[in-house]
């Protein structure tokens, strides 16, 4: 059930409103509610943050993470459930959440996050899926109707090209349109034709010049048009640019509630005829019909079963993890040897991350509490301090010595919540030195050592020679430790598979060198060469490639079927048998890649276009059937202006990763469309790494927009940027302390700092008088606008209009 169910009652209650009345439900009713209609019975319901649990605040709102909320189930981040490449685990874990958001009456769970990894440094990857769309997508459409299962909503997000951290209020995102809908919209679009959220969430940033929230390419005509989306379109929290604009073109939710600042715009121009009375109740029929959907969320009789639900937590956690390297099998462990603990993540998890997402959770059971109840004789030793990144030798020749005297050292490392959050992006893919120091150590004092990583993106593994084996955790929630101990002494066999690349260095990253942009842009010249197919294309070695986990048992692939010569729109099934040639019970994700083979456009080396995942017994085989879908061989053609399959001759690689390829099946495929001769020649020069203004130009298809400058001043400014004058700074140090004071004073938080501080800095000035709920209004921004570009008298002018 969507808000589709909803539009004829909505709109009759639309109908009996007054312009006011419509105008005041374009916004919220406060952080988290819409607005209520009393006299009309149209309830005001809540929505609240996720993704990967319930973040339902019972004191003052933030959107943070800085105020405590109601304890629910701390599921693994984004970023380590996709490493489960499993549909129905993610599946599993939505109906969890939506059991849990119906027991609290929240009528929409704002996610998941579904923003392309682009760059290993964007500082809010741990809440997204992938490197891959069509992953992305498949993984998000599952979590999606979980969710929805128990009549909740979800909120996918964020729409659209929103990569990074830095600047991401006001960057514009430079892309063309076939790296857009291939990349950053294909995962969006596979959610929404498959799940069909109940709302979709535009990002802050521009695309091609145009604030998301104002988008009417996108919002229109591709999301309903073209798509066929049948929800509505809310703000990230403080987004909305220009309202009534927003309203014309899409926009049906501004959050959190501005105060009526741009309620009473909506009205004026409502009432003055430049906003079409249709427009507004198109929007405001969607946003009632949310709230009469939310209404029987408020009827149910839930109660989250929350034993059950960390045991899942558990089971998630565990079905994530990555064994990146196993040498001599050290792995899995025998509890009857001596261990040393080494790291104080192991006691102090690192198991989600910061600011928006942020979850209570139910319990947190540590790594160390589990290994302990499992082994025989545990040793300890911290090795560094879980939030900080100082170097201490002290601690260090402790660990040593503790290491010294046991048959295996297990060292838990990673990047403490200084090194990743919502608000920054990471400056480099290190660890802290204290870690590696640790690592380097602790391998030289004892060969047979484990190295468990705590971290939301990929990081800089020099020192991955020095340890037998490497378990990569990501940020796993509340059942992070128990699962860690599990596979570590195999009574679970670890499953997952990366599903992002971890380079060799950051500079092999073919985004890095417009990183995060310049100039208020953001050019997105690398254009498909995003993480394996550009790793793949250059032939570039990567330190651990997509797709890539091992296992405690072996998988063997066998004699492959399937036709050979489909024809363009049809499904091409494949038959494999797949045998579990180890000794242990085991899963296995089998990958299948399709390369073409004579392509007159250019096209990446592969593509990840079918998965599925099988457990099967030691010595089981199964034949397993692989589904390519109709669209399996279609790229986008600007010149032909859709999708379009060409034929020629394919393989279709099957294997255990990108780089782990088993069985090939060619196939020559037959088709009547032909490209066109614009995609003949706009990507070749991407394909050969030569991306200057010229060939970028041919990728857009018109000439590259010229850079921004940061003068004069204006209502999108920055305060980073209005920081270059004597008021700015002043202005900018008075937001900045309204944040910290919002802290309370007694409030050491490193990472919230560093957080507020860097939102602070790139908060464009409109979003101070749409958070401040008028206490900032847009004249005094304009009167401190003119003063900072020394225009006095338009100062003086606007100061006496008030």
């Amino acid at each position: 059930m969507g808000l589709k169910s909803k539009h004829n009652e909505a709109a009759a209650l639309v109908a009996q409103m007054t312009n006011a009345e419509k105008a005041g439900l374009c916004s919220g009713k406060n952080f988290w509610h819409l607005k209520a209609v009393e006299r009309l019975d149209v309830p005001a319901v809540m929505v609240t943050d996720g993704p990967h649990g319930l973040r339902k605040q019972d004191q003052e709102a933030d959107h943070v993470g800085l105020n405590q909320s109601v304890p629910a189930t701390c599921f693994p981040t984004a970023c380590a459930l996709a490493s489960s490449w499993d549909v129905e685990l993610l599946q599993e874990v939505g109906v969890a959440l939506g059991e849990q958001c119906a027991a609290e009456n929240v009528t929409v769970l704002l996610g998941p996050g579904m923003n392309i990894k682009r760059h290993p440094l964007c500082g809010r990857n741990f809440e997204y899926f992938s490197e891959d769309p069509y992953l992305n997508g498949k993984l998000a459409a599952a979590l999606i109707k979980g969710v929805q299962s128990q009549g909740v909503g979800t909120s996918v997000k964020h729409f659209a090209v929103n990569n990074q951290e830095h600047g991401r209020m006001y960057m514009d995102a430079i892309v063309d349109e076939r790296t857009l809908r291939e990349i950053y919209l294909r995962g969006f679009e596979i959610a929404i034709r498959e799940a069909q959220p109940w709302t979709v969430m535009c990002a802050y940033n521009r695309v091609n010049g145009v604030y998301c929230s104002e988008h009417d390419w996108l919002l229109n005509k591709v999301l309903r048009d073209e798509w066929g989306f049948e929800g509505l379109v809310v703000t990230d929290w403080g987004a909305a640019n220009d309202r009534v604009e927003g309203v014309r073109t899409g926009l049906d939710l501004e959050m959190p509630s501005s105060g009526g600042i741009n309620d009473t715009k909506v009205l004026a121009a409502l009432e003055g005829g430049s906003l079409a009375a249709a427009d507004l109740d198109q929007a405001i029929t969607r946003n009632v019909a949310l709230s009469l959907l939310g209404a029987e969320v408020a009827d149910k009789e839930v109660s989250a079963d929350q034993a059950a639900h960390h045991q899942l937590a558990v089971r998630a956690a565990a079905e994530s993890m990555v064994l990146l390297q196993n040498h001599d099998d050290l792995l899995p462990l025998d509890p009857r040897g001596s261990l040393c603990v080494v790291g104080a993540f192991a006691k102090h998890p690192r198991y989600q991350g910061g600011g928006s997402s942020q979850v209570n959770p139910t319990r947190l059971d540590t790594a160390y509490t589990a290994i302990a109840s499992i082994a025989d004789a545990v040793l300890y030793a911290p090795g560094y301090d879980p939030e900080g990144d100082a170097h201490d030798q002290g601690l260090i020749d402790t660990a040593v010595a503790s290491a010294q005297q046991c048959e295996v050292a297990v060292v838990f490392a990673g990047l403490p919540s200084l090194y990743e959050s919502e608000g920054f992006d990471r400056p480099h893919m290190h660890m802290p030195e204290q870690h590696v120091a640790l690592i380097e150590a602790v391998c030289a004092a004892n060969p047979n050592t484990v190295v468990v990583l705590s971290n939301g993106a990929p990081i800089a593994c020099d020192w991955q020679t020095h340890p037998m084996a490497i378990l990569e955790a990501y940020l796993a929630g509340q059942g992070g430790g128990p699962a860690i101990a599990e596979v570590l002494f195999g009574l679970r066999n670890p499953s997952g598979k990366l599903a992002e690349t971890f380079p060799l260095r950051q500079t092999d990253v073919a985004a890095d060198n417009n990183f995060p942009g310049a100039h208020r842009q953001i050019q997105y010249r690398e254009g498909l060469q995003i993480g394996y197919r550009h790793f793949d294309q250059a032939q570039l070695p990567v330190r651990f490639c997509f797709g890539h986990g091992l296992s405690y048992t072996t998988f063997a692939y066998q004699a492959i079927d399937g036709p050979q010569s489909p024809q363009a729109g049809e499904i091409l099934n494949l038959d494999l048998t797949l045998q579990n040639s180890g000794t242990r019970i085991g899963a296995e994700v089998v990958q299948v890649y399709v390369h073409p083979c004579d392509s007159p456009v250019y096209r990446p080396q592969q593509e990840l276009k079918a998965f599925c995942k099988v457990r099967l017994e030691p010595g089981e085989q199964r034949k397993v059937r692989l589904s390519l879908g109709a669209d399996t061989w279609a790229y986008y053609d600007r010149g032909n202006a859709g999708w379009t399959s060409i034929a020629g001759t394919y393989d279709v690689r099957i294997g255990s990763s990108s780089r782990d390829i088993r069985l090939t099946h060619r196939v020559t495929l037959t088709s009547e469309a032909e490209a066109s001769e614009m995609e003949r020649h706009a990507h070749r020069s991407a394909q050969q790494g030569a991306i200057d203004d010229d060939a970028f130009a041919a990728m857009l298809g018109h000439a590259v927009p010229a850079p921004e400058a940061s003068r004069p001043f204006h209502l999108n400014s920055s305060l980073q940027e209005v920081g270059s004058t004597w008021l700015g700074r002043k202005f900018k140090a008075r937001v900045v302390a309204g944040f910290m004071q919002s802290m309370g004073d007694t409030s050491n938080d490193p990472t919230l700092k560093k957080m507020f501080e860097e939102m602070a800095n790139h908060m464009p000035l409109r979003a101070l008088a749409l958070f401040s709920r008028g206490a900032t209004t847009f004249t005094d921004l304009e009167i401190m606008i003119a003063l900072m570009n020394r225009r006095y008298t338009e100062a003086l002018r606007r100061w006496r209009a008030r």
